[in-house]
């Protein structure tokens, strides 16, 4: 890549999260929605509080949510030298999840991994973008629309080992301890990018603030105990800051949110179908993550999925 389109790039990424991006809300319901991510989203805490909150919010509509992300991956197809296999590239599996699900919006969550814990540098940060635009691009030739999270937030002060500025290794094991800058200038590339996208969401600044408040008062709090996993609090906030996109606002008191949704039987059924759906159609999609999975039918669990959502539909007229 020549060196006035790095200038450029740079550039973008480092204007401030100031720049507005006008967008109307997110229309969910009625549609089919496919979640891609890493560990955070095969985790799929986040995705689970969606759920519940589109479906508790608006008992007449209805919702088809697929998640299936895969730990480890990433959209640049860059992997640590340390790392134990390497890491999978969402590139290697995005076609057949296109052709199998075949949803109308993609939602897509990654970086946390793509910046493989180092600091910034230009080849890696192409990289990235490189793989955001070809995520893009294969989504919309499958006449589908996308919704881009940034990447969440990297806490270093939750993490044991860290290696400063100028060392010579770095990875998961032992991070950037600035890594969150490079999380930070990744997803300000997305917001100001012009990339074809009905949503950008930026999850990193709420999930910074929060964090930052809440140590004032409690300096052990981290909403991601190992510093790049979120706890339930950290899912719950990801969740509220995608949902105020499709205009469903939650009370800023988390806690209570959480301790409320958590205590509801609805959240309880929602995240069992979410769990078995997700780990349903990611073995069916398939994927290569040190060894191959790839099962031959998904057919049984929509069967079971389908039960599932006729007993959440009685849970929400109720």
């Amino acid at each position: 890549m020549n060196l006035p389109k790095l200038h450029r790039a740079l550039l973008a990424a480092l204007l401030c999260f100031s720049a507005s991006i006008a967008q109307a809300a997110l229309e969910l319901h009625g549609k089919r929605i496919l979640i891609l991510g890493d560990s955070i989203t095969q985790n799929g805490k986040y995705v689970s509080f969606l759920s519940y909150f589109l479906q508790k919010q608006n008992p007449e509509l209805r919702y088809d949510i697929i998640s299936i992300g895969l730990g480890s991956e990433t959209a640049s197809g860059n992997s640590e030298a340390d790392h134990p296999f390497p890491r999978p590239c969402i590139h290697s599996r995005l076609d057949d999840a296109l052709a199998e699900i075949k949803p109308d919006i993609v939602i897509a969550c990654y970086g946390m991994n793509d910046g493989i814990y180092h600091p910034l540098s230009a080849e890696r940060f192409f990289d990235y973008q490189d793989g955001i635009e070809s995520l893009v691009k294969k989504i919309q030739a499958a006449n589908a629309e996308t919704v881009l999270l940034t990447p969440p937030l990297f806490d270093p002060d939750a993490k044991k080992t860290l290696a400063e500025p100028g060392a010579t290794e770095y990875g998961y094991k032992i991070p950037y301890s600035n890594y969150n800058d490079v999380l930070r200038t990744y997803g300000k590339w997305i917001l100001v990018s012009n990339l074809s996208a009905i949503g950008k969401i930026d999850l990193n600044t709420p999930m910074l603030e929060y964090n930052r408040a809440r140590r004032i008062d409690d300096p052990d709090f981290h909403l991601a105990k190992d510093g790049v996993h979120p706890g339930d609090l950290g899912h719950l906030l990801m969740a509220k800051t995608i949902l105020a996109e499709a205009g469903i606002h939650l009370d800023n008191d988390l806690a209570s949110v959480l301790e409320a949704a958590t205590a509801d039987p609805l959240f309880a059924a929602i995240e069992k179908r979410r769990k078995i759906r997700s780990k349903g159609w990611l073995d069916y999609i398939g994927y290569d993550r040190g060894k191959v999975v790839k099962t031959d039918s998904i057919e049984e669990i929509e069967v079971e999925v389908a039960k599932l959502q006729a007993s959440i539909d009685q849970l929400r007229q109720g």
